[in-house]
């Protein structure tokens, strides 16, 4: 029996503005991001399904023909993320020039082995091609053999860039502060989550001063589309094997990702295989396999054949042939090509299927970013979709195992992430002193009353969903880094500090070591 824990359920305007496009074919965050072309080194913070890839293809195509460029980079943490880069024809839609990568120079459709695409690497440096897209892996390696030298004069696009650390021990942190040190490249960096769930640093400060931001917000981009409406985050327990329950939280009509868990986590029974054969079994029967995508065909009590992509089948030759047919550009507006996506480490970050209605996540999550990053999967607007749901099934503790207190501690990660999950959401808010010569912000409505210049006032600007808060007596900011965050300080301050304080007292909490009055954490 599944038993409802609290849950989140935030609707919004559905005004499609995130959605139109100007006279170059690029949506607000792109058109936002562009505005940034010229600087050397730009960080976009934006939700997934917002555009960044091709935020970076307008920005990366004026750095090449008119910023003195001589190639760019694009880095991206898996081979399955490298097809958010395939050609696109931008001219089409109003832009100067079109997006275009030659086949054999991106490296994540490559076959062989990771020393034969390094290599590759110092083809391409030494060729007069333009774009070539590798995974954080081959970069890494090429950097290593080759040294930050060799990328002189280039643009660097890191996507996800949430894999940096600033820790010495991550290879990919410390080639990036070699390269920005060094100060002979242009570095664009992408991530929907800026913020890591190990509470370590993503940038030292001293390197992310140099760093010019783009911020577009989970509210302006579903306040923005078309389609979708409402997003609901929900937890639920789950007793006995988590396949007989599955049911009660998935409905087969919704277009689903189901995450199943780590095998070492204890939601899992340690057999993977048998665990999508159970969900399987569980939905209706099984009328084989289609010979061409590989998807299994489920027919389910109301008559109609689910197609299922497994992506937990770990024969390469199976698991490359789906993966391959979810990535078919010829079956991207194609609602009915697959119904639902079992998964397990895969269909994470960066992954694209606009269909997706539920993400469905068996097991706690320990990182908020990744719950972030599978979130991203259902947030994607579509044609009929008006409602996106994460769901995530958790293990019910019981009183007579010897585990449950590390189960309940669990279970109070898993919420404590949906209440930050809440912050991510909100609108940001930007604080500014009152003075005597005070005015209403431009695109602010105050009210009923309007601006009143002898009170303090509140504006709010539904299209990006932003707060403007006076404040009698405050104190005006004396660094940048404290003017950023009273200006939309949520994304830089407490967002990040609320998540590496959930993170350190949920470790503490699994460890048995935390009590009462105990130190909070690095930032408590």
């Amino acid at each position: 029996m599944t038993k409802g824990v609290p849950s989140v359920s935030v609707t919004y305007a559905r005004n499609g503005s995130s959605t139109k496009s100007n006279e170059l074919g690029m949506r607000p965050m792109q058109e936002r991001a562009y505005e940034k072309r010229g600087e050397q080194y730009l960080l976009i913070k934006s939700p997934p399904a917002s555009g960044k890839s091709r935020a970076l293809m307008f920005v990366a195509l004026d750095k090449l023909a008119n910023q003195g460029l001589k190639q760019a980079i694009i880095v991206v943490p898996e081979k399955s993320i490298g097809s958010s880069f395939h050609d696109e024809p931008l001219s089409k839609f109003g832009f100067w020039a079109d997006w275009t990568v030659e086949p054999n120079w991106n490296l994540c459709n490559a076959p062989g082995s990771e020393g034969g695409k390094v290599n590759a690497v110092k083809t391409f440096l030494d060729s007069d091609d333009k774009v070539l897209v590798c995974t954080h892996a081959t970069f890494r390696f090429a950097v290593d053999k080759f040294g930050v030298e060799a990328f002189d004069d280039r643009l660097i696009a890191v996507d996800e860039f949430h894999h940096v650390s600033a820790n010495p021990d991550n290879k990919l942190g410390a080639h990036l502060a070699a390269l920005i040190t060094r100060n002979k490249v242009h570095v664009v960096a992408m991530t929907g989550s800026y913020f890591r769930g190990d509470a370590e640093p993503v940038l030292m400060p001293h390197d992310e001063a140099r760093f010019e931001t783009v911020t577009y917000t989970y509210y302006e981009q579903l306040n923005g589309y078309k389609y979708l409406k409402q997003l609901d985050i929900g937890y639920f327990f789950y007793s006995g094997p988590y396949a007989d329950d599955i049911l009660k939280v998935l409905d087969p009509v919704e277009k689903t990702i189901i995450h199943i868990p780590s095998v070492n986590s204890r939601e899992s029974t340690r057999d993977k295989h048998r665990e999508v054969e159970h969900i399987i079994d569980e939905l209706g029967d099984w009328q084989g396999s289609d010979p061409a995508t590989g998807f299994q065909l489920v027919k389910i009590a109301d008559g109609r054949v689910l197609r299922i992509a497994d992506l937990v089948d770990d024969d390469p030759s199976k698991r490359d042939r789906v993966s391959a047919a979810l990535k078919d550009p010829a079956q991207k507006d194609n609602r009915d090509h697959v119904d639902i996506i079992i998964a397990l480490g895969m269909a994470k970050e960066g992954f694209d299927w606009v269909w997706c209605e539920h993400a469905l996540t068996v097991g706690y999550r320990a990182s908020l970013t990744e719950i972030v990053q599978i979130i991203g999967r259902a947030t994607r607007d579509a044609p009929g979709k008006t409602l996106a749901r994460f769901t995530n099934l958790i293990a019910e503790p019981d009183a007579s195992e010897e585990a449950v207190t590390e189960a309940v501690n669990d279970t109070l990660k898993a919420i404590a992430a949906s209440l930050l999950m809440e912050q991510v959401l909100a609108p940001r808010f930007n604080f500014s002193p009152k003075k005597p010569d005070s005015g209403p912000v431009e695109g602010f409505d105050y009210g009923v009353g309007g601006y009143d210049p002898d009170q303090c006032n509140i504006g709010f600007n539904e299209d990006s969903g932003q707060f403007q808060i006076e404040i009698k007596g405050l104190a005006e900011p004396k660094s940048k880094e404290a003017e950023r965050d009273l200006s939309g300080g949520p994304e830089r301050g407490h967002r990040r500090l609320r998540a590496e304080q959930a993170d350190y007292r949920a470790r503490a909490l699994r460890r048995g070591t935390r009590t009462r009055g105990a130190d909070p954490g690095p930032h408590g």
